[in-house]
C-alpha cells in the first residue's frame, strides 16, 4: 500500500515538473538571442538601455549597480512563475496530507483519488489555457505582417532626430554623436541606422540557418559564441527556429556614448514576424505560430574601438 501510493505521487510530481519545465518553455529559441538578455554594454552591462522617451539626465554619471542587475527576460516567465507557486502548493498540499497533515486522514491516510486528478488536470489545463490567450491577444495587436523597408524619421539638420522625447534626452545623444564625429568625421546618424537595421536582417537570418558563421564579423566574440550556442543547441535537438514576414517598424538611437577607448550605440528594435519552431525530420510546429504576428521590442548595442571603424553587434536587451 505505501509503495503504491508513492508511485502515484511520483509519477503527479513528474507530470507537474514536465508541465512547467516543457509547456511553459515552448519559447525558449524565440529569434537570435531567444528573447533575452546577454552581452556587453561596457560599464552600462549593469543598467537597462534607456528608451529614447525616457533618457537619463546624465549619463556621464551612471554607474554600474550589480545590486539591480536583473537575470536575462525570458518570455512568459511572469506566468510560469505563477503556474510554478501553483503546482508548488498543490504538491507540498499533497505530501503533508500523505504524511498525515491533512483533516481527518489520520497519520499515513489519504492518498491521490480520481476526484483530485481530474482538479489537478482541470487547474493545469486552466493555466495553459489563460496562457495561450493572453499570447495570442498579444500578438493579435500586431496585425498583417509584410516585408518592408521601416519607417524611419529624416535626419535633421543637426544631425539627430529631435522626436526622442525630453530635451534632456536629445542632448545626451547629440552630445554622444558629437564625440564620435570628433574622431569619425563622416558618421552619419541615418546611415548609421540603416546599417543596423541590414545587420538585424542577416543575423536573424543567420539564426534561422542555425549558421553565424556569415555574421561572424558583424559580432563580438562573446555575441558569436553565445548565439552560435544557440544554434547548435537547436541542431542538437534537431529543431529549426523559422523567422518570416519581418517587418522592421522603427528604429530609434537610444544610447550614445564614449569609453576606454570605444565607441557605443544603443538602437531599439520595433519589429513584427512570423516566429515558430519545427521539427527537423517531420516538418510539424513546436512552437510558435504560422499564421499568428509577434511584435517585440529589443535594444541592440553595437561598439567599435573610437575612429572610422566596423562595428560590431555586442549585446541585446529585452525591454525592463
Amino acid at each position: 500500500m505505501f509503495s503504491s501510493r508513492w508511485i502515484k505521487y511520483g509519477l503527479m510530481v513528474f507530470s507537474l515538473f514536465f508541465f512547467v519545465t516543457y509547456i511553459l518553455e515552448l519559447d525558449a529559441y524565440a529569434r537570435a538571442g531567444g528573447s533575452r538578455s546577454f552581452g556587453s554594454r561596457g560599464s552600462r552591462s549593469y543598467s537597462a538601455p534607456s528608451s529614447p522617451s525616457a533618457a537619463p539626465s546624465s549619463p556621464s554619471r551612471m554607474a554600474p549597480a550589480p545590486a539591480q542587475q536583473a537575470a536575462p527576460s525570458q518570455s512568459g516567465g511572469f506566468m510560469r512563475g505563477i503556474a510554478g507557486g501553483i503546482v508548488g502548493g498543490m504538491i507540498g498540499g499533497m505530501l503533508f496530507r500523505s504524511l498525515g497533515f491533512g483533516s481527518g486522514d489520520g497519520v499515513g491516510g489519504g492518498g491521490i483519488g480520481l476526484f483530485e486528478i481530474i482538479l489537478i488536470g482541470g487547474i493545469l489545463y486552466g493555466i495553459w489555457w489563460y496562457i495561450k490567450r493572453r499570447r495570442r491577444e498579444a500578438e493579435a495587436t500586431a496585425g498583417p505582417a509584410a516585408y518592408r523597408t521601416a519607417e524611419m524619421p529624416q535626419p535633421q539638420q543637426s544631425g539627430f532626430a529631435p522626436a526622442y522625447g525630453s530635451p534632456a534626452g536629445v542632448s545626451e545623444i547629440a552630445a554622444g554623436i558629437s564625440h564620435i564625429r570628433q574622431m569619425d568625421a563622416s558618421f552619419d546618424e541615418q546611415k548609421f541606422k540603416d546599417q543596423c537595421m541590414d545587420a538585424f536582417f542577416k543575423v536573424q537570418g543567420a539564426w534561422a540557418n542555425r549558421d553565424m558563421s556569415s555574421v561572424r564579423n558583424m559580432l563580438t566574440s562573446e555575441m558569436y559564441g553565445i548565439i552560435q550556442g544557440d544554434a547548435d543547441d537547436l541542431k542538437k535537438k534537431k529543431q529549426i527556429n523559422r523567422l518570416e514576414n519581418i517587418a522592421v517598424r522603427q528604429v530609434e538611437l537610444s544610447e550614445v556614448w564614449q569609453e576606454a577607448g570605444k565607441d557605443f550605440v544603443t538602437v531599439r528594435f520595433t519589429a513584427n514576424l512570423l516566429d515558430y519552431t519545427t521539427d527537423e525530420t517531420t516538418g510539424n510546429v513546436i512552437s510558435g505560430s504560422k499564421t499568428e504576428p509577434v511584435k517585440f521590442e529589443e535594444f541592440w548595442t553595437y561598439t567599435r574601438p573610437v575612429g572610422s571603424n566596423s562595428w560590431q553587434l555586442s549585446a541585446i536587451n529585452q525591454p525592463s
